[in-house]
């Protein structure tokens, strides 16, 4: 009976704390819901400010207010409203109330921390726009996650300078390359000239003896590549390995073409595209120079606090228009050299007057354009998850080829980054980029005048084996003295032998021969052997 009771307290235990955890559960809820949230609760309404931007029409916001009611708004469009409105889509229960943040008159305000502030004080439930997620806006609001990349970039004016350097020709190859250029085509000419040399001795016929006319003279060393780079003539050479010499120089001045082509095409678009100031460090550290921002920005926190930058060199613009007027005045007429801006709003810029200006790089980034709702607010959550699935989704896509066309893809296309400036050296080729080329070449060119000089290697080689020989045979002599004095003695005995024979052998034929002579002329000579005294 006990065991039962405490099972059955135990599990009355169990079912109290599950109970506690899901109505602590729903009150957190509600308590999110306080600050904003309706997620929860069915069809309500969210009451959404949005900036007045002060210029006529604005790719990310622009608004068409009431003519009684300044802060009614009776249609907004651009594109950080259609992405709001397609997260919007995206979440269900919930509709949008657009509310202008403006002037009693209905004139801009450029001052997005009082817009977010307005959350605070509970007059708006969220806030969408241009609106960048910063550190020190975080501290009073809470950001969905970014909707948009916004790095802080640099606007300048190019210079279309056409009086380019008059040594730029040069430029594509590094002076090591020049040099190496040089030898190869006289380390080819002297191998086809030595090669070419005994021609005329054995040759005739109209067309070695013009042969004979090209090559003579070791000037050839250093003209004749040169001409047969640009007008290649197969019968300007004899010899077969002359004319695969020949080829092998062809192959590397093709390569050596096209490389160039390439180079000299990258360094002149470089210099037509030079900016006035290719760094942010060029424009800070100089005091003359001029810096505008957009107003309402933390571009001008950013220049006057981390940046050092005095606060008579900053310039407050408010629209696309003014940022060209003010670059083309520039800071000696009452303008500005450069513009700190955030990469969207560059992009616009480009868009429009793409010719004459350029986006540098710089070292500062932000985490991008998000949408701002109540601090401890579920619908942070919320919206945050609805951002993910519309930048996946091809509707994103969509919005952006509308606003800001096809080729807002990526910022590098437009982007003159610090490294594409000094490209003139870092673009340019040396000797190291063809070595392999060079190498290979040359090993070739060896072994084609190896088999055509055969005779240079061929006598060393011959004497070679003669001495290889006479080491052997004074070797083995010492080795076997007394095998060689028998096979001497041998040899010795058998030629006395063979001497005698055939004195002999003479002998008597010359006694056959004049036999009949001498019985007539010497007979007193002739005397009977069986008289002669014994």
């Amino acid at each position: 009976m006990a065991n039962s009771n405490y099972h059955f307290y135990g599990y009355n235990k169990y079912v109290a704390m599950i109970t506690f955890a899901v109505l602590l559960l729903i009150a957190q809820i509600r308590a999110g819901d306080d600050g904003g949230s309706l997620i929860m609760e069915g069809n309500k309404k969210l009451i959404v400010g949005v900036p007045k931007k002060c210029g006529s029409t604005d790719s990310f916001v622009d608004l068409k207010l009431d003519s009684t009611n300044k802060s009614k708004v009776e249609q907004a469009r651009g594109y950080s409203i259609d992405v709001f409105n397609a997260t919007v889509a995206f979440l269900q229960n919930i509709s949008v109330q657009y509310v202008a943040f403006a002037n009693e008159d209905g004139s801009c305000v450029e001052d997005y921390d009082a817009l977010l502030d307005q959350i605070s004080k509970r007059k708006y439930d969220a806030v969408v726009g241009d609106v960048t997620i910063v550190a020190n806006r975080s501290d009073y609001v809470d950001f969905t996650l970014p909707y948009t990349r916004s790095d802080v970039k640099m606007l300048v004016k190019v210079r279309h300078d056409p009086r380019l350097q008059m040594w730029i020709f040069v430029r594509p190859f590094n002076w090591d390359l020049w040099l190496s250029i040089a030898s190869v085509s006289v380390f080819v000419g002297g191998i086809i000239l030595f090669m070419e040399r005994k021609v005329k001795h054995g040759s005739s016929g109209p067309e070695n003896s013009s042969s004979k006319k090209k090559l003579s003279g070791y000037h050839t060393i250093l003209w004749f590549p040169l001409v047969q780079a640009v007008l290649p003539d197969r019968e300007s050479v004899v010899k077969n390995c002359s004319r695969f010499v020949l080829v092998l120089w062809l192959i590397l001045v093709f390569v050596l073409m096209q490389s160039y082509t390439a180079c000299l095409s990258s360094i002149l678009t470089v210099h037509q595209l030079q900016p006035y100031y290719p760094s942010e460090f060029d424009v800070i550290n100089d005091p003359n120079v001029k810096i505008g921002y957009l107003g309402g920005s933390f571009i001008k926190g950013l220049l006057l606090e981390s940046l050092n930058v005095d606060k008579s060199r900053v310039k407050n613009y408010s629209t696309i228009e003014q940022y060209k007027d003010a670059l083309d005045k520039g800071s000696h007429k009452g303008g500005v050299d450069a513009i700190f801006d955030e990469v969207p709003y560059i992009k616009i810029f480009l868009k429009k007057y793409d010719s004459k200006y350029a986006m540098i790089g710089t070292r500062h980034r932000t985490d991008g354009f998000g949408f701002a709702f109540p601090k401890g607010s579920t619908l942070t959550s919320h919206f945050s998850r609805a951002v993910l699935y519309v930048c996946e989704n091809i509707e994103m896509d969509e919005i952006e080829e509308k606003y800001f066309g096809s080729s807002n893809n990526d910022d590098e296309g437009q982007d003159i980054s610090n490294s594409s400036l000094d490209d003139s050296s870092s673009s340019r080729l040396s000797t190291y980029s063809f070595a392999g080329l060079f190498l290979l070449i040359g090993v070739l060119s060896l072994l084609a005048l190896a088999v055509s000089e055969s005779y240079i290697w061929r006598k060393p080689v011959m004497l070679a084996k003669t001495y290889s020989r006479q080491v052997l045979s004074r070797s083995f002599t010492r080795t076997c003295p007394s095998e060689e004095g028998s096979t001497t003695r041998r040899n010795v005995d058998e030629g006395g032998f063979t001497a005698r024979e055939n004195n002999q052998n003479i002998g008597l034929k010359d006694g056959a021969d004049n036999h009949g002579e001498i019985s007539k002329t010497s007979s007193p000579m002739c005397v009977d052997i069986e008289t002669l005294p014994m």
